[in-house]
């Protein structure tokens, strides 16, 4: 028997479609997979040329996989502050946080990026995993005052250097003051949308997140479409190698319901603050957690051996086992050439004691048992200056922005 190396994914009622589908449809889709219950581009038929055009261009992606969970009702805080390991309480209306939802033992959930729009209204804009589902529960006998719904939103993503430019000719200039991980609120053609400086880059770029988006979706994409032509806008999936270069987890991949912050390098006590005076879910395990230190960790690994593609096109279909001598210790979760630094590059969990910068091993590949190394992480950029840097000119040296950056 001979196996498909490309076999199709099927288009079919049964599953979900973003309220672009149709939109992003049209610009050629080569690839589908499927996120949040729903189908994803996920290139559009050269991935590299994508990577290029997102580093030296505007790019626009359909993310509409990525489900708005949103919480209200006069508990909303509190009931959403129970679900995160932030302390919330430092979170102003009308920022953004990357944030954690753990399970009692510890185990991340889902990482999205809530979005803050009320003192209690908040938005939770999904990885891959039923969140609604959870929250719903944890709400069933807490005896909070909150209603939790799948809102119609949708969102999609403008980056890349030439981002700013084309916002402000969407928006108005004054969209170049939304600080980093902050949001505003904006109407065009009686559209109402949230504008949020975030993405899955590590490049400078925004989130346009539409209200009815059942109704406006299509409307929305047409209107960022045209205004962006004559900035060479790029439509693209989502750019894995720029993700891995830039340390940036993928759910499902890198973090599971087995893996927890401190595992994956995200036990930093403003990302998990066991110290806070409210209780959240899976406090006393992180707590513990923290103390007691963890076993494994995940590094950045340089790979050698045949260049390992793009990762969103097929070529890496399982994980890949890494070996010290003959003893397989541990797994690359997210592997791809990096077209920049020309070689392979990959996101690891390993034991703690392997994990030391330098430290050489082995990584089982398509082409054979490779040399490894462990490297820094993120590989590129690693204070993140792109993404956080002014979109304002500077005035006598100064910045003339009101940049709050910090995620």
């Amino acid at each position: 028997m001979s196996v498909n190396p490309d076999p199709r994914i099927l288009l079919y009622p049964r599953l979900r479609k973003s309220p672009f589908f149709h939109a992003s449809r049209q610009h050629g889709v080569a690839m589908y997979s499927v996120y949040n219950h729903t189908y994803h581009p996920r290139h559009y038929g050269d991935p590299v040329a994508e990577y290029w055009a997102l580093l030296n261009g505007v790019t626009l992606w359909d993310v509409g996989v990525e489900r708005q969970i949103e919480i209200t009702g006069p508990d909303a805080f509190t009931f959403t502050n129970m679900l995160v390991p932030r302390d919330l309480s430092k979170c102003a209306v009308g920022q953004c946080k990357y944030v954690f939802l753990t399970a009692e033992d510890g185990g991340i959930i889902n990482d999205p990026v809530l979005l803050r729009l009320g003192e209690n209204h908040f938005w939770l804009s999904l990885a891959d995993s039923d969140v609604l589902l959870w929250a719903k529960g944890v709400a069933r006998n807490s005896g909070l005052d909150v209603t939790i719904r799948e809102a119609d939103v949708g969102p999609v993503q403008v980056q890349g250097p030439l981002a700013g430019a084309l916002m402000s000719e969407l928006f108005g200039a004054d969209v170049l003051d939304v600080g980093y991980y902050w949001l505003r609120e904006y109407e065009i053609d009686d559209m109402r949308v949230v504008v949020s400086r975030t993405g899955y880059t590590a490049e400078l770029g925004f989130e346009i997140y539409v209200h009815d988006a059942s109704r406006d979706a299509v409307r929305l994409w047409n209107k960022i479409w045209e205004a962006g032509r004559p900035f060479g806008l790029k439509v693209i999936g989502p750019c894995h190698m720029r993700r891995i270069e830039a340390g940036i987890l993928s759910y499902g991949c890198d973090i599971t319901l087995d893996t927890n912050p401190f595992e994956v390098g995200m036990g930093y006590d403003w990302m998990v603050d066991v110290d806070q005076e409210s209780d959240f879910i899976g406090k006393d395990a992180l707590r513990r957690i923290k103390q007691e230190g963890v076993s494994r960790r995940m590094v950045g690994l340089e790979i050698g051996g045949e260049p390992l593609g793009t990762f969103n096109d097929g070529s890496m279909i399982e994980e890949f086992t890494v070996l010290d001598g003959e003893m397989p210790v541990g797994a690359v979760t997210s592997a791809c050439f990096s077209p920049r630094l020309e070689r392979n590059i990959g996101l690891a969990m390993m034991p703690v004691a392997l994990g030391e910068v330098g430290t050489a091993v082995q990584v089982a590949t398509p082409s054979g048992i490779v040399p490894a190394r462990v490297v820094p992480k993120p590989f590129i950029d690693p204070t993140k200056e792109r993404p956080k840097q002014s979109l304002r000119p500077k005035v006598n040296g100064d910045d003339a922005s009101d940049v709050r950056a910090g995620i």
